[in-house]
């Protein structure tokens, strides 16, 4: 309770800073520091199914997610995450919650039309990334990331799925799939019984108001399945199975890679797989050339059609200092997107991230602590991801919209939840968080 009163007390600072520094020096080029929103009160047509599922997640979850039978509980689980994050998305109504959320001027789908040649598009694709006097510079997030992400959106376009309808359900149908990679892999790891028991945590996420509908929802899933494919590697029974799930890894990797700049650091929590696996480091060096096989295999073909992937960073790296966005000061977001965090995870993932420390500390620290304990490769994991969000913090490339930028870390946090011994109690927590975001306020996605 503690910790969580603490989290309420970081986002209170936060709000109230951000707002004197917003009106005093407007530098923070946000409406409703610290989050990219504006005050605004309304109800919506997504709110009853909202408030149903909620109910139905705090009332049933814990029981279902204790008994159903595995394969079960992951397709219930899946279902009610996708039932949740619509229904907040439905808050806003289908065209401003869904439809139009990837159509605005710095979405992907306003640049369909200059990929009709996309082999043409990805050879000059960094010359368009510099904001130039007399040049067609691409919008802020197809030239803040790589390429994969756009040429995602244009094959959608080809394949009959136009404009932003489909572009949103196919982020939200596909993102709350890492809902399910966390289950397999936190299964895998640590076993059954703590997977279960985060089971209801990780449905009822009050970052499931980013994940309907953004981009970074799609981009969540990609880089938490290949964490669970690790994670599947290292347990697996047979080599054959083990260098199948390598090969499957490193080929998400390489596109998590290619979808996001920032999400490089999705090596960290990969690294947090294999320390916590370390007793069998043996077979996953000896299948290490698979992982490596798959890796290349993205990069490669964008580096082929002519996308130089380093020289992009850079350029991208001088776009931002150009001043795009804003000169956000560091000293302020280097505090408040944790705040943003405590909205994305929950009070009740603070709460458990609290536990996760104490669990490590009793063991005897990350380093001495035994593997053999379910409890500390959970601990472990969860470690990883927090490291790899800090990392992600101090580097000061995210500077404000972490609600929705760190979504590929967060969802790693919230199996911390499973340390909680009386999950009814805190659940309600995570939907009232989610709830109240999305009915007091009007979310930049």
């Amino acid at each position: 309770m503690l910790a969580a009163v603490a989290a309420v007390a970081l986002f209170v600072a936060a709000v109230l800073v951000g707002r004197h520094i917003e009106d005093t020096y407007h530098t923070l080029s946000v409406n409703w520091p610290p989050l990219l929103a504006s005050w605004d009160p309304h109800l919506g047509p997504g709110t009853p199914a909202a408030l149903l599922v909620a109910v139905a997640v705090v009332a049933y979850g814990p029981t279902l997610a204790a008994r159903l039978p595995w394969r079960a509980l992951l397709a219930t689980a899946w279902a009610t995450a996708l039932a949740w994050t619509f229904s907040l998305a439905l808050v806003d109504g289908w065209h401003r919650g869904v439809a139009r959320r990837l159509t605005t001027r710095y979405e992907y789908l306003q640049v369909i039309d200059r990929f009709h040649d996309i082999p043409a598009a990805l050879a000059t694709f960094t010359d368009h990334i510099l904001i130039q006097p007399g040049t067609d510079h691409w919008p802020a997030h197809i030239a803040g990331h790589p390429p994969a992400a756009t040429v995602t959106f244009v094959l959608l376009d080809r394949i009959g799925l136009r404009g932003g309808g489909w572009a949103g359900v196919w982020c939200v149908t596909g993102g709350t799939t890492a809902v399910l990679a966390v289950l397999v892999a936190v299964r895998a790891l640590a076993g059954e019984r703590l997977a279960r028991r985060a089971a209801p945590f990780l449905v009822l996420a009050p970052g499931a108001v980013w994940m309907g509908t953004s981009a970074d929802a799609y981009f969540a899933a990609v880089a938490a399945w290949s964490v669970a494919l690790l994670a599947l590697a290292a347990t697996a029974p047979t080599a054959g199975r083990r260098r199948a799930a390598l090969f499957g890894s490193g080929l998400l990797f390489g596109l998590t890679c290619y979808l996001s700049y920032g999400l490089t650091l999705g090596a960290v929590i990969l690294a947090g797989v294999v320390l916590v696996t370390r007793d069998r480091v043996r077979e996953l060096l000896a299948g290490a050339p698979f992982l490596l096989a798959g890796l290349v295999v993205v990069p490669t073909v964008f580096t082929l059609y002519g996308f130089d992937y380093w020289e992009a960073y850079h350029l991208l790296v001088d776009r931002y200092n150009q001043g795009a966005g804003g000169f956000r000061p560091y000293g302020y977001w280097v505090w408040a997107n944790l705040a943003c965090t405590v909205l994305v995870v929950g009070l009740a993932t603070v709460a458990g991230l609290r536990r996760t420390g104490v669990t490590l500390l009793r063991q005897g620290g990350p380093l001495k602590s035994s593997p053999a304990v379910p409890e500390v490769r959970l601990a472990l994991l969860v470690c990883a991801a927090l490291l790899a969000l800090l990392i992600a913090d101090l580097s000061g490339m995210s500077k404000a919209e972490t609600e929705r930028i760190w979504l590929p870390f967060a969802v790693w946090l919230l199996p911390a939840c499973a340390f909680l011994p009386r999950p009814r109690l805190w659940l309600p927590a995570q939907a009232v968080v989610a709830l109240l975001v999305n009915h007091l306020l009007r979310t930049g996605w």
